[in-house]
C-alpha cells in the first residue's frame, strides 16, 4: 500500500484546511519544494499535491509552487485543483506530473476524463471528494446529487488510473478517515482507490492496511504528518511492510 503525503498549496504555501474550508487554514511551510524533498528523503515514493486555489479558480494558480516541488524531487508526484481542459492535462504532464486529479470535470464533463486517459494511459486520477455520500465540486463550495458510486462507475472502462476518494467531513479535522465508505466503493468498482481524509494516527493506517484487500491501495495524510502524529518513515515501513 502507497502512502501519498499531501501539500496543499494555498498563495503558495503548504497549508492543511478544515474540512475544505479556504478561511480555516493553517501555514505548515512556506517552501513547498523543501518540503516536498523531506518527504522524498524520507523514502516517499509518491507525493499528493492540490493547488486549493486552483481548485476554486478553476485553472491552476500555484503553479510557481508546483514547479518548485517537480524541480526538488526525483519521485512521482500526482497533482489535482483547476485542471479542467486537455490543454491543462498536457500542460502539467509535460512539466513532469507523474499523474494529474480531475475532479470537478469529472461531474461536469466526464467524457473529456475518457479523452484523457486515452491520450495518457496511467496517467489520469480522478479525484472524488463526497459530502454524506454525494459528490462535491468547485473546491467542495457545490454539493451535486450524484453519489460518489454513480460517478465512479462512470469510468469503470476508460483506464482511469486511481479514484481518490475523500470524504470532505474527515478532512483536516483529525478525527480518522471514513473507511467503510472507503472500502464499500473500493468493493464495488475495479479502478484502485485511494483513501483521503481525517487519516489522523498510525493507528488509521493500520486499519486502512486491514481494508486494502477491498482495492485501496494508499492512503493520503496531511495534517497529522505536520503536526507529528504520523511519521512518515514508520508510516511507510507499516505500509508497506
Amino acid at each position: 500500500m502507497n502512502l501519498y503525503p499531501a501539500i496543499d498549496l494555498k498563495d503558495g504555501n503548504c497549508v492543511r484546511l478544515v474540512r475544505g474550508d479556504m478561511n480555516d487554514s493553517t501555514i505548515f511551510n512556506n517552501n513547498p519544494g523543501s518540503q516536498a524533498k523531506e518527504f522524498a528523503d524520507a523514502g516517499c515514493k509518491w507525493i499528493h499535491v492540490v493547488d486549493l486555489n486552483g481548485a476554486f479558480a478553476g485553472e491552476a494558480v500555484n503553479g510557481d509552487a508546483v514547479t518548485s516541488i517537480l524541480d526538488a524531487v526525483d519521485v512521482d508526484v500526482q497533482m489535482g485543483g483547476g485542471i479542467r481542459t486537455l490543454e491543462n492535462v498536457a500542460y502539467w504532464l509535460d512539466k513532469g506530473l507523474s499523474r494529474v486529479i480531475l475532479g470537478t470535470v469529472a461531474l461536469r464533463n466526464p467524457d473529456l476524463v475518457k479523452e484523457a486517459c486515452k491520450l495518457y494511459p496511467g496517467k489520469v486520477a480522478v479525484g472524488i471528494d463526497a459530502k454524506d455520500g454525494k459528490v462535491a465540486v468547485e473546491g467542495w463550495a457545490e454539493v451535486s446529487e450524484m453519489t460518489a458510486l454513480d460517478l465512479a462507475l462512470k469510468f469503470e472502462d476508460a483506464g482511469v488510473a486511481a479514484i481518490i476518494y475523500t470524504d470532505i467531513s474527515r478532512d483536516g479535522a483529525m478525527q480518522g478517515p471514513n473507511i467503510e465508505a472507503t472500502s464499500a466503493l473500493a468493493e464495488k468498482i475495479s479502478t484502485p482507490v485511494i483513501l483521503s481524509g481525517g487519516v489522523s494516527s498510525m493507528d488509521d493506517l493500520v486499519k486502512s492496511k486491514e481494508a486494502a484487500s477491498s482495492g485501496i491501495e494508499g492512503v493520503i495524510t496531511g495534517r497529522a504528518v505536520y503536526d507529528g502524529h504520523i511519521d512518515v518513515a514508520e508510516a511507510l515501513k507499516l505500509l508497506e511492510g
